[in-house]
């Protein structure tokens, strides 16, 4: 679904990935994991084309992504949920579901506003609230909701755990495993390593912007030093 081949990407004249590869199958959830600052949100975000790429390549479904504009990107059925959230605070939560509505995309499930409501049951309760009124797991929740209001095949999301109560982090791990069974690609960046064990089924490890670690959380687990050297506080 997703393969990123030699990425260098940088912010203004500071280059902050170094020959990223990775790929993300088909129905498959992908973790890539390390400590702040590692460069987990600067792939994410050059994957989206929201920073400027140097070089290399990003393919989706076997189509260049490279350069082209993140509205086109988000268009051809790749899902964004940053870590900042960015709901909209002054609209209602139905009203920022509205806002991400798609058209239904072949190949992919139609997110309507019922079956989000399902998975979601916390934003059922407060669809009439403004956005601000949100808890930070709720305001959480209703980015990957309004993610897939557009219906994506593939979805990134940015720290999904970050900042949230432990409940929610639960509830977290459900969504994500429910959209591995509606048949999407999840790509996850995280810091909690028993979060994305949870979620994922393999993980990259990725320090000053180089990838150090790709496989299992089997493997990972029969290399203790790796886990040590780039993902202990």
């Amino acid at each position: 679904m997703l393969e990123v081949r030699e990425l260098n990407s940088q912010y203004g004249g500071a280059k902050i990935l170094h020959g990223v590869t990775m790929t993300l199958g088909a129905n498959e959830v992908v973790a890539l994991l390390g400590r702040n600052g590692a460069g987990k949100s600067t792939t994410m975000k050059s994957i989206m084309g929201m920073v400027r790429q140097k070089s290399g390549s990003v393919l989706y479904e076997g189509a260049e992504m490279l350069g082209r504009p993140s509205h086109v990107i988000c268009r051809a059925g790749v899902g964004y949920v940053p870590e900042e959230r960015r709901i909209f605070k002054e609209l209602t939560v139905e009203e920022n579901l509205s806002v991400g509505k798609r058209e239904k995309r072949a190949d992919a499930p139609e997110w309507t506003l019922d079956h989000l409501y399902t998975l979601f049951p916390n934003l059922k309760e407060r669809r009439r609230n403004l956005g601000k009124h949100l808890s930070g797991g709720e305001q959480q929740m209703l980015t990957i909701a309004r993610t897939l209001m557009g219906n994506p095949k593939v979805v990134l999301l940015d720290e999904p755990s970050e900042g949230i109560a432990p409940v929610i982090v639960e509830q977290m791990a459900h969504v994500i495993a429910e959209l591995k069974r509606e048949g999407l690609s999840v790509l996850i960046s995280e810091q909690n390593l028993h979060f994305a064990r949870l979620v994922s089924d393999r993980a990259y490890i990725i320090e000053k912007g180089q990838m150090r670690y790709e496989g299992t959380f089997a493997e990972l687990d029969a290399q203790p030093e790796v886990s040590a050297k780039y993902l202990a506080v």
